[in-house]
């Protein structure tokens, strides 16, 4: 490995700063002007400026929003998390974990027992140091019988957590994990100073670039630099200024009179048109978002394998890629790991749209005859509707007969997803194929949308889990997902990608794309020209 690789894979996984990365790139005779090529490798377009108020208007917020890291599920509230606190680990646009919180972790062998050395001189914005009582308290915040936090089901495989040193947490596991510190990226689990009240959780006080100077719910937030924050190279805004708006119109509108300076959630039909602006920019981030039409295989007539396939035989990714997506994402292939993600199964044959084929496994099943309601709303996600009416034609070609039941939105998630035989559904994804077959493939979870139970698939699931041989796990991972390809009830014709559109003073690297808003990162990661 060359020295200039070394240091490009150091600086890529946070090993050392950026400062520390320009200074031994001078130090070996590399001029300045090829570091931009190096910063873009790692995700950075150049060496960002300090300035500015960041005006954001977003979508993904309501009035009843809480700052509680645990019970926050939208894009203002998460984003507002990640701009005033940090995890252990990152995951950063490749789709790796770097170390943020935690400077290193080391597992024990069988990956029960994980040890996490923190860093040092970290300050909360009170001014406490955060020590490893910190992260014990934040952590135990979602562990309690009584807690409502959506991470309860991540700190349900904790056994008991070890403090070794102010600086050091040994984290033990009710079985092995080599996962695991992954999961504590998720943002859930982002650390907040020890005997932190619930009315102070509201106030957001964290060790992240940005100090929350005022919340309403559902309508607006502002938030100034933190001048200690430990991440050189971080949070280059010297304001942020949250701005709710959950009508595409509006923001559109708002980003083009010059009110924000960036929006997310654009519409896909008008992508195109703000694209052709000289003054606006698309961003996209290509991950692990998919579209889903789920099954219930515990219901006649999904229970028979052969229906499955010929559903999956009859709908023309590319075409649905096209026409809904308008080319904003790429094909799936019936499993709900993204090509960006490791282990993805790229060997894995792709499934083609073979109307004959389709016919040919209804007829086996004998429900050529058979009418399939599938019920879908744009809550599922935006173009659901027209989504499952383009299913319909494609599969009329192959002889089966699907009626599209337009459900109301409101209440889609509570009265039809995971109650009726046949819905549209949508995921973000999850860091890693454990993680995500756990959360909705396996028979353990209470969010396996399709009921869907393959022994060889549970077991050869809890086998992977604690399994640290990369060839190993390369190879079950990859077996894992063939099972779910060849015999789940999950039809997922394509993966779409996150957009958003902002002004051209505003710069960014590579954008990531595991959740909107560059992995709901753009407020420390962006910066303007």
């Amino acid at each position: 490995m060359t020295v200039l690789k070394e240091l490009e894979q150091m600086f890529a996984k946070g090993k050392i700063t950026r400062r520390e990365f320009v200074s031994r790139l001078s130090a070996l005779g590399l001029t300045v002007a090829i570091s931009p090529t190096l910063f873009a490798r790692t995700g950075m377009a150049a060496i960002p400026k300090k300035g500015g108020v960041f005006r954001m208007g977003l979508m993904g917020g309501s009035t009843t929003d809480s700052l509680d890291p645990g019970v926050m599920n939208d894009t203002v509230p998460i984003s507002l998390n990640w701009s005033t606190r940090n995890a252990l680990v990152e995951v950063d646009h490749k789709g790796e974990a770097i170390p943020e919180l935690a400077e290193t972790w080391e597992a024990a062998p069988g990956a029960k027992n994980w040890t996490f050395k923190l860093r040092k001189g970290v300050e909360f914005h009170n001014g406490k140091t955060m020590t490893a009582k910190d992260v014990l308290y934040s952590i135990n915040h979602h562990r309690g019988e009584d807690s409502k936090s959506a991470a309860k089901s991540i700190v349900a495989q904790i056994d008991d957590i070890k403090i070794d040193d102010k600086h050091t947490i040994t984290i033990m596991l009710k079985s092995g994990d080599a996962d695991f510190p992954y999961k504590m990226s998720d943002y859930h689990l982002t650390i907040f100073p020890d005997e932190t009240t619930q009315a102070d959780l509201e106030k957001a006080v964290g060790t992240g670039g940005y100090i929350l100077e005022n919340h309403e719910p559902g309508v607006r937030a502002s938030l100034k630099r933190n001048p200690n924050y430990w991440k050189e190279g971080r949070a280059h805004f010297d304001e942020l200024q949250y701005i709710l708006i959950n009508d595409s119109i509006a923001r559109t509108n708002a980003l083009q009179s010059g009110q924000v300076d960036v929006i997310n959630g654009v519409e896909l039909k008008t992508a195109h048109l703000l694209k052709k602006s000289p003054k606006i920019q698309l961003a996209e981030g290509a991950g692990s978002r998919h579209f889903p039409f789920p099954v219930r295989c515990d219901q006649a007539p999904y229970t028979d394998n052969n229906v499955r396939l010929g559903l999956k035989l009859a709908v023309d990714r590319q075409e649905m890629v096209d026409k809904i997506l308008r080319g904003f994402g790429y094909v799936g292939n019936d499993i709900p790991i993204g090509k960006n993600q490791k282990y993805f199964a790229k060997d894995l044959p792709q499934r083609q749209y073979d109307p004959e084929k389709a016919k040919f496994h209804m007829k086996k099943a004998g429900m050529l005859d058979h009418t399939f309601n599938l019920h879908t709303a744009d809550a599922a996600f935006l173009g659901g509707v027209d989504a499952a009416v383009l299913y319909k034609e494609q599969a009329s070609k192959a002889g089966i007969n699907i009626k599209v039941v337009r459900e109301p939105n409101d209440g889609y998630w509570s009265n039809v997803w995971m109650k009726k035989e046949w819905v549209a559904s949508y995921w973000s994804g999850r860091a890693t194929v454990d993680w995500m077959f756990s959360l909705a493939y396996s028979d353990e979870t209470n969010w396996n949308e399709t009921a869907w139970k393959n022994d060889s698939f549970n077991k050869l699931l809890k086998k992977a889990r604690p399994e640290l041989d990369e060839a190993k796990r390369a190879k079950m991972y990859f077996e894992l997902q063939k099972i779910v390809h060849d015999d789940g009830g999950a039809i997922i014709p394509m993966f779409g990608s996150w957009l958003m559109a902002a002004n051209t003073k505003v710069k960014f690297g590579t954008v990531a794309g595991d959740w909107d808003f560059d992995g709901l990162r753009a407020t420390e990661r962006w910066w303007f020209a």
